[in-house]
């Protein structure tokens, strides 16, 4: 079995990430072929999607939000994604039982006695009128049936849990604060979200094998284990079973066995990879159990601690942020002379995007 060096795991993950080369791709397809952009931080996917698409503006990304064809919801480990309409209606049923037992799990002591199907069916009549709202109304309208629990974990459980839910806009538009309205999935997007197969076709789930598929045309080659990490589901053990035959297999240098789609890019070693900013939370760095491909593991509690990282030859190599119209670059390790040209050079392109006045480019010690 053909071993894959962590170089090469890394120049497949920018190829895939599209952060070899911007794509000319839309934003919907982009979105798409992406799996979903982690989105809790509202403004962090423009930097995502400016990083990886040639030619972005926010205006595109505004539109595809406003015209519903991508929707902010929570979805893979129980965080805000940005999926497209299409993605969230057919993986939503996937991520229900995972959705629901985490916050369940957060909120153990303050939800006991709670029966989930009940509350849910009473957010769903509450929402049935097709008003938006926020978390603090829905419980407000719910209040006098369950007086006892704190209002943040019920709001959460409806929210996050057991009613699928769109974030609306204007949160997620372009320099917009906006607090989250929540409308009924099915009611934003004006169609049904795939039901999981029952009974005798339980092991038989085109959508769970598709959704084994698109995680590794964007983040393969790939471990089991790390589609777990990235979906928060049990692995789809059956999806990646029934999917099996299809695919194409490897070893990293620890042993570990990778899957892969046989036609997607695997690019050399040796191929060049440009200087990238990546917005808080980016799945390049999240969407892996053993993130070593992309930063080091002295790094790693960088990518959980909402830490702006930019990658120099693929990989982590500094952090980045913005304050008081400066452009500030903390290396984690020293950047060569060349280095540290290319990284400011794509700060001023990027300075230039975030239009924020942003008037210095400046390296801080680590």
């Amino acid at each position: 079995m053909t071993v894959l060096s962590a170089r090469a795991l890394n120049r497949a993950t920018l190829a895939r990430q599209h952060l070899l080369e911007r794509t000319t791709a839309p934003v919907q397809e982009v979105v798409a072929h992406l799996a979903g952009l982690q989105a809790q931080e509202p403004q962090e996917p423009f930097t995502g999607l400016w990083s990886r698409q040639r030619g972005f503006t926010p205006g595109l990304l505004d539109r595809a939000l406003t015209d519903r064809h991508v929707v902010r919801t929570h979805l893979m480990r129980r965080t805000v994604h940005l999926v497209t309409a299409d993605d969230a209606l057919a993986w939503r049923a996937r991520h229900d039982a995972m959705l629901r037992g985490r916050v369940l799990a957060t909120y153990r002591s303050e939800l006991a006695g709670i029966d989930p199907d009940e509350l849910a069916a009473a957010g769903r009549a509450v929402m049935a009128d097709g008003r938006p709202r926020t978390m603090a109304e829905l419980v407000q309208a719910l209040q006098d049936r369950w007086p006892g629990p704190p209002r943040r974990a019920l709001g959460e459980l409806l929210v996050a849990a057991l009613v699928p839910m769109a974030q609306l806009p204007p949160r997620g538009l372009w320099r917009t604060t906006a607090g989250v309205r929540n409308l009924p999935l099915d009611a934003w997007t004006g169609r049904d979200l795939a039901p999981l197969p029952e009974g005798a076709d339980a092991d038989d789930d085109p959508v769970g094998q598709q959704l084994v598929r698109r995680y590794l045309a964007a983040y393969g080659p790939a471990s089991t284990a790390d589609l777990r990490s990235w979906s928060g589901l049990a692995g789809l053990p059956a999806a990646v079973k029934a999917v099996r035959d299809e695919l194409v297999t490897f070893r990293d240098e620890r042993g570990r066995v990778l899957l892969d789609l046989p036609d997607a890019p695997r690019p050399s070693p040796d191929t060049p990879a440009p200087v990238r900013f990546l917005p808080a939370f980016d799945n390049a760095i999240l969407g892996y159990r053993d993130r070593s491909r992309i930063i080091d593991d002295a790094d790693l509690g960088l990518s959980v601690a909402g830490l702006r990282a930019v990658l120099v030859d693929g990989r982590v190599a500094a952090t980045w942020t913005t304050r008081d119209r400066r452009l500030g670059i903390t290396p984690l390790r020293p950047l060569s002379p060349q280095e540290r040209g290319a990284v400011e050079e794509e700060a001023h392109a990027l300075a230039a995007f975030l239009d924020q006045g942003i008037d210095t480019i400046g390296f801080t010690a680590a």
